[in-house]
């Protein structure tokens, strides 16, 4: 049977990791719980996996939208609100559930929540048991969500011969477009960082040739180059935290910062992990040895990370 999977908090401080780079706006990492704040449950539609969660403060409450698994390995977008970060309540139902030809079977996962004006736009993953593409939906609330379909087709592109996911979408236009991180695969089987850019956020063009973000052998993100939260605009440039696995799949959290005018040039990249799976339900469930950042707030002087 395998391991269920729970969502993990973790606490920064909003001191800067002069060890390495004086440009991050986090401190170091630690643990803000012993074990993880959300769990499944029940027999149904959440009763396999909690996991992969957006999170953002809106009307102020810390509002989760979470990928949830039942036994049958369907996904779901389920929601949870708190007003601490920490303890969140569940709504009995979930607020997407797979309808579209594109998500039948397999489902929605992997969210992450940008908000432009009162509108929120939800990247996430669409899976019908063959192809997994990059989708979109808005909503106003975070509950009722209208979908705008796949925005980043599978097996297209520069250099993408497989998959998209993972659509981190900066908060602000640059130089009068907005822009997308996203993951997807290469040739070589590999996944790796891509960058593309939209005057509507419906419609996206492939910004670069090559993977803006590329992996690194013998580091560790000699794998996959995957990114995490939407990423924050600070005076040193564009932060991407982003989520990276090594030759034996160990997943590990890393750092990277792009020009604040040019998103395709990187300024800054960590050279080791800041975050990296030690406790028990870290190393062990549906895929082993992983943490993976993918919901990220600020309250006040600390960032919690999901």
């Amino acid at each position: 049977m395998k391991p269920k999977l729970g969502v993990g908090l973790l606490l920064l401080a909003s001191l800067s990791l002069a060890a390495e780079t004086g440009n991050l706006p986090f401190g170091s990492w630690s643990r803000a719980s012993p074990g993880p704040i959300l769990s499944p449950q029940g027999l149904g539609w959440e009763s396999a996996g909690t996991f992969n969660p957006a999170v953002v403060f809106h009307d102020g409450k810390f509002i989760m939208l979470y990928r949830a698994q039942d036994t049958a390995g369907t996904s779901r977008l389920g929601f949870a609100e708190s007003t601490d970060g920490t303890h969140f309540t569940r709504r009995p139902e979930p607020v997407l559930a797979p309808e579209a030809d594109y998500e039948k079977d397999g489902g929605v996962e992997d969210p992450r929540l940008q908000k432009f004006g009162d509108t929120y736009y939800l990247t996430y993953t669409g899976y019908n048991k063959k192809d997994a593409q990059l989708c979109l939906a808005t909503s106003g609330d975070l509950i009722r969500w209208e979908r705008k379909g796949v925005i980043l087709p599978a097996y297209q592109g520069n250099w993408n011969k497989g998959w998209t996911k993972s659509g981190a979408i900066v908060p602000e236009k640059i130089g009068g477009k907005y822009w997308m991180y996203w993951l997807g695969t290469a040739a070589d089987k590999s996944d790796q960082m891509g960058l593309s850019w939209s005057a509507d956020l419906l419609h996206w063009t492939e910004a670069t040739e090559t993977p803006v973000l590329a992996k690194r052998p013998g580091k560790f993100d000699s794998r996959v180059v995957e990114p995490g939260p939407p990423p924050i605009l600070t005076k040193e440039g564009i932060v991407l935290i982003y989520n990276g696995a090594d030759d034996k799949l160990v997943y590990r959290a890393g750092a990277a910062i792009f020009d604040l005018h040019d998103p395709r040039k990187v300024t800054y990249r960590s050279d080791t992990p800041i975050f990296s799976p030690e406790k028990e339900w870290e190393e062990v469930g549906q895929v082993a040895n992983v943490v993976f950042v993918e919901g990220m707030v600020r309250q006040k002087d600390r960032w919690l990370f999901y």
